[in-house]
């Protein structure tokens, strides 16, 4: 048996066409563009790239986005100086500040300074909490993308065991908030739950998130088991490569997100989807 590979490179440039022609449409009903505006401070070359990433996939879909690049020496105060800016502008939808951030900047503070309607990642306290009341949120991206990643394979999450590893902010706590509003029953593990295999091979739809490369051998997968890898980094042989033992695990795996191919393409491309819905909610709200 051999798992079928979800191709979120060619999932995520289907929603992309859609939203072009979305685009268009807007335009002409509010006669402006849905706006991104990404803060990067510092050089770091892989945050670099994910910028380059979201302000590519920003002209693809024929939104505006503006790029703010400020020095690795900025103030915390003079970044929250930009963030006010961009919250009080009203050709902007939604604000992006690229993370990590500098040690002497508090990346919480940067993230509650963004106006929740405008919060783009779905990081802001409020959304975060209107998220796990059951309201009104902008969801997180990677979330967003798994779950739109099992919608469009066919895969529903009601009444089937999903196990998440992992239980950070940005993935395992809100991925799993979704799959339990999509009626799934939820187990979320970590690298210090005891006997991880023996949770594993309980799920119908695994998650891996732990950041940790090769984390997810074939035999900790039950057969025919929807696994999704959030995971990237570099293996020993310097090769991208997710949580998941991706040779192992296809030969147990129903279904099977590679890396890179997967999840990342899906993150850029809900990025876009946010945007899109901040900058409809902003126009109803006028």
């Amino acid at each position: 048996m051999s798992a079928v590979i979800i191709d979120g490179k060619q999932i995520s440039a289907s929603f992309k066409e859609k939203m072009r022609e979305r685009i268009v449409e807007l335009e002409a009903k509010y006669g402006r563009k849905p706006c991104l505006a990404v803060i990067i401070v510092g050089e770091d070359p892989a945050s670099q790239s994910y910028v380059r990433g979201k302000i590519k996939a920003a002209a693809f879909v024929g939104m505006d986005s503006r790029l703010i690049e400020l020095p690795a020496t900025i103030s915390e105060e003079e970044l929250l100086g930009h963030i006010a800016d961009l919250n009080a502008d009203g050709g902007v939808d939604g604000i992006l500040v690229q993370l990590p951030l500098p040690r002497h900047i508090n990346s919480d503070k940067v993230i509650e300074a963004i106006v929740p309607m405008k919060d783009v990642d779905g990081f802001h306290p409020m959304n975060v909490a209107n998220l796990w009341l059951g309201l009104e949120s902008m969801v997180p991206c990677t979330p967003k993308g798994i779950m739109k990643l099992l919608e469009t394979t066919g895969i529903n999450p009601d009444g089937k065991i999903a196990v998440i590893v992992g239980r950070s902010n940005i993935v395992g706590k809100p991925v799993a908030k979704l799959l339990l509003d999509a009626n799934a029953t939820v187990i979320i593990a970590h690298t210090h739950t005891a006997d991880l295999k023996k949770i594993t091979l309980q799920a119908d739809i695994l998650v891996v998130a732990a950041g940790k490369i090769g984390l997810l051998k074939g035999d900790m997968v039950k057969p025919g088991a929807v696994v999704i890898d959030v995971g990237i980094g570099r293996n020993s042989e310097g090769k991208l490569a997710g949580d998941v033992d991706f040779q192992s695990v296809s030969q147990s795996a129903g279904y099977l997100t590679p890396v890179p191919g997967g999840v990342g393409p899906m993150t850029i491309t809900m990025l876009m989807e946010n945007t899109i819905e901040c900058f409809i909610n902003r126009m109803n709200a006028v």
